[in-house]
């Protein structure tokens, strides 16, 4: 056995030279070896690395990031002594190697931080019956043994759904959990936009973006062939990782002009040479309003011909009183809207302006550069579609580039360029294999909305969407898991509801907001402690990555925890778990495909002989692939080349383009729709009407309503607007307790010069914000690059709440957004609004030197 303690004084650990655990001595009394401290799972896998220095092996790197990246920890005498990303190739544009980010870097300090929840514990005060409830979040806690654990989690399971029904059991999260609650009779559910905003529900409906995620954009071979790029909301410089950024310069290279619209200059406007449009949130539909206006305003077919014609009558619906739908109005089509032909309000530069902040001429002259320019590419991420009412911003902004005729074919695309395929869409060339599990249904049909769920837990009332109101009685909640505390609107209203259930569950790798405010833990493991997985990263690879250490302490899996809870409820874990962990990823490395030179056929990935099926103690069935199973494993990723002119490229809706009868869109008519009944009849049965074209209305909590009267621009009790980037010291709120990340990336609020000179706030000061939801302080960060009347609160931070005066410390940003479900139920994440003023308390230290939360028994 190896000794644990000399070997980390022989690594000398420092904060910036960190191996294993933040805090060596807490590790090494609090673990014993044989748990799993020592790096000596998989063993024969990995690459033998130079001058004897250990072993390199694939490292799971599964945040909900942005992308995908290879991720490889260098293994030596059982110890992860450090990391590195991607060299299996030399870097070129047309094969790009697969680069982590800071956060993928420092995934070790995730894995083995001082924090790591190691037994499962229950509240100090917890009774069945949910005990003294209004001490979730401030409790002790209590070591318990697995068996104690399961056995109070299953006999309040069979007491709630026994005394309540199976309906009073909310949970979130995690699928296996899921699949336990499923055996006994079922469980209530929760949706919501979360990330995608307004197109979530809208996409298939008005025709664009079929498929969500890869259908909307060109590939990112054709983004070279862009003169102009727009990048509208979109930040890929901090919002989406790996290679996407290096697409884009790309296309920069090959000549594209970038234009980024934002609240905030953002490093893609500065790494990409950008002119910069600032914008007020939630106020994008104003701008395009006003840009589509100018369009028809100054287009001329022959001596300036802006608007696209053909492109119009061909294959949208509802643009102008000669194309509606049969059997609606005429005088509802979108062009005498914009003209203000009825309503009497055209919607000039000037009106748009007035909303949006963005200079009437600049706003002409965005219309003049997209409407101009023969290929463009309209790019916008998710975030100008979170917030309220932000159905019609995803019509307007569709709208805009059917308008222009910048969709169909090379060098044009409009639509959302986000998430592992920013810049870079179409279907994937590779494709993980699934695990062999069953499905397993549910039997209880309730879907609360998340911008409901606290109040339907309270109040025990909400909209089935479709539907109508229907009673619920949440009396237990299970987190799998998702941060649902944290990460959905209102903090202060979750905690609320969180103290009013009769008990509350949650898995865990330590202490998030979650887990604080339960009433059991149970100590969960990283995937760095499973048995390994495949995934896609973007459409051009799969990564396969295997395990690194034994689970730590008592931790176990999500599966794990799932068996043991359905036995101990008299079902059998088997019928639902028929194969083991290590079966399921040798389902998914044998299941996986690539595409063939032709750009039609698919093949296997990986070839598999018997011995290894052998060595691997599974069954299967030998193939031929293209890669080795263990060079696969070893190398740990495998991508597919590109090239100009290859067979793999894609242009968004080019069969729609070339023969829309024999390849209509996902619309009712086939065609886009820019009048959409769907929409308008779907929100009927919904939260609130949305008109079947692209009408603005200010945003519920948007820009208007930071005025008491809008007419005389008179400020409200809230003058500020709050939006919330993602920031790259965390995943949405995933790595925010790394010591290291938050050193290296503190979590300031950035404030405008101008308000803050107003304010007499100076960067460095406390600031708090506050409204009606809650309060929330952080350090000011003065900058000249934010839009005035803006405050940009990052996106993610731990709640970290002064119970006495009810204000949190931490900056997150949950705690200033409203649970106001709009249209078909987006969530207003960017529609929030606040006051703000210099906090005369104790100055915050910065949140690096915080004390961990680490539990000891």
């Amino acid at each position: 056995m190896i000794d644990l303690i000399n070997k980390i004084k022989d690594f000398k650990l420092t904060r910036r030279s960190f191996i294993g655990w933040t805090s060596a001595a807490a590790a090494t009394v609090a673990v014993p070896v044989s748990r799993g401290l020592v790096a000596k799972a998989e063993v024969n896998k990995g690459a033998e690395a130079t001058n004897g220095e250990g072993v390199w092996k694939t490292a799971a790197c599964w945040h909900n990031c942005g992308s995908r990246c290879l991720n490889k920890v260098l293994v030596k005498d059982g110890v992860v002594i450090r990391q590195k990303t991607d060299d299996t190739h030399q870097d070129s544009p047309d094969f790009p190697q697969q680069r982590g980010c800071l956060r993928g870097r420092s995934q070790r300090h995730q894995v083995f931080n001082a924090d790591r929840l190691k037994y499962p514990m229950k509240r100090k005060h917890w009774q069945p019956g949910g005990g003294k409830k209004e001490l979730r979040g401030k409790d002790q806690w209590v070591r318990i043994s697995w068996e104690e654990a399961i056995d109070h989690i299953a006999s309040e399971t069979k007491r709630i759904s026994s005394k309540y029904g199976n309906e009073s059991i909310w949970v979130s999260g995690g699928g296996d959990i899921k699949n336990a609650m499923a055996t006994v009779g079922g469980y209530t559910s929760s949706d919501g936009t979360i990330s995608w905003g307004a197109w979530l529900y809208t996409y298939e409906m008005l025709g664009v973006g079929e498929g969500l995620y890869v259908q909307g954009i060109n590939d990112r071979v054709d983004l070279r062939n862009s003169q102009l790029i727009v990048l509208w909301g979109a930040n890929p410089a901090w919002s989406t990782m790996g290679s996407a950024t290096y697409n884009y310069l790309q296309a920069k290279k090959a000549g594209a002009r970038f234009i980024t619209i934002d609240p905030l200059y953002t490093d893609s406007a500065n790494v990409f040479g950008a002119e910069w449009v600032p914008i007020r949130p939630g106020t994008d539909h104003a701008l395009a309003l006003g840009i589509m206006h100018t369009l028809l305003e100054e287009d001329d077919p022959i001596t300036n011909p802006l608007v696209k014609w053909d492109f119009l009558n061909k294959y949208t619906v509802g643009f102008d009183a000669d194309h509606m739908p049969a059997g609606v109005d005429k005088k509802e089509n979108f062009k005498d809207y914009i003209l203000g032909t009825y309503d009497k309000q055209p919607k000039t530069a000037e009106w748009a302006s007035e909303i949006c902040g963005v200079n009437a001429s600049t706003i002409r002259y965005l219309a003049r550069e997209i409407g101009g320019t023969e290929r463009v590419a309209l790019l916008t991420g998710w975030a100008p579609a979170r917030i309220n009412n932000g159905e019609g911003w995803v019509q307007a902004f569709s709208t805009l580039g059917m308008m222009t005729g910048h969709m169909g074919s090379s060098g044009n695309m409009t639509g959302v360029s986000c998430w592992e395929y920013a810049g870079n869409n179409g279907p994937a060339l590779l494709t993980p294999g699934g695990s062999g599990l069953p499905e397993i249904p549910n039997a209880i049909t309730n879907v609360i909305n998340e911008n409901q769920i606290f109040d339907a837990v309270l109040k025990g009332k909400y909209l089935q969407k479709g539907e109508g109101e229907r009673n619920v009685n949440i009396q237990f909640i299970y987190h799998g898991y998702n941060a649902v505390l944290q990460t959905r609107s209102n903090i202060m209203r979750g905690i609320e509801a969180h103290r009013k259930v009769e008990f509350i569950v949650t898995n865990a790798y330590a202490l998030t907001t979650t887990a604080k405010y339960s009433d059991i833990v149970l100590p969960v493991t990283t995937e760095w402690e499973r048995e390994g997985a495949v995934r896609e990263g973007n459409r051009e690879i799969l990564i396969a990555w295997s395990k690194i250490v034994d689970p730590l302490y008592e931790a176990k899996s999500d599966q794990e925890i799932a068996k043991l809870l359905i036995k101990k409820l008299g079902k059998n874990p088997e019928e639902i778990y028929p194969i083991d962990e290590k079966q399921q990823f040798f389902n998914q490395l044998a299941g996986s495909t690539v595409v063939k030179e032709n750009g039609k056929d698919f093949e296997p990935l990986c070839t598999i002989t018997a011995k290894d099926i052998q060595e691997w103690g599974v069954k299967g069935t030998p193939q031929q692939g293209r890669i080795g199973l263990k060079e696969f494993l070893d190398v740990g990723i495998y991508q597919v080349p590109r090239k100009k002119g290859d067979n793999l490229g894609f242009i968004a809706y080019k069969d729609f383009i070339d023969d829309p009868v024999k390849n209509p869109v996902s619309s009712e008519s086939g065609k886009f729709e820019i009048y959409c009944k769907a929409i308008n009849e779907a929100s009927k049965k919904a939260f609130t009407e949305i008109a079947p074209i692209p009408k603005y209305e200010p945003r519920t909590e948007g820009y208007e309503s930071t005025f008491s009267d809008w007419k005389k621009k008179k400020k409200g009790k809230y003058p500020f607007q709050v939006f919330n980037p993602h920031y790259l010291r965390r995943s949405h709120s995933t790595f925010d307790n790394v010591p290291q990340l938050r050193e290296a990336w503190p979590n300031p609020v950035y404030l405008s010069r101008s308000d803050a000179d107003e304010k007499g706030i100076k960067t460095g000061d406390t600031v708090m914000l506050s409204n009606e939801y809650g309060k929330t302080l952080r350090p000011a960060l003065v900058v000249e690059t934010l839009m005035p009347g803006t405050i940009a609160l990052p996106h993610g931070s731990w709640v970290d709440l002064d119970e006495k005066d009810k204000v949190d410390r931490a900056g997150a940003d949950n705690m200033l957004v409203g649970f106001v479900p709009t249209g078909l139920g987006t969530s207003g994440y960017n529609t929030a609004r606040c006051n703000l003023e210099k906090w005369e308390g104790k100055p915050l230290e910065e949140d690096y030197k915080w004390d961990q939360r680490i539990i000891k028994f």
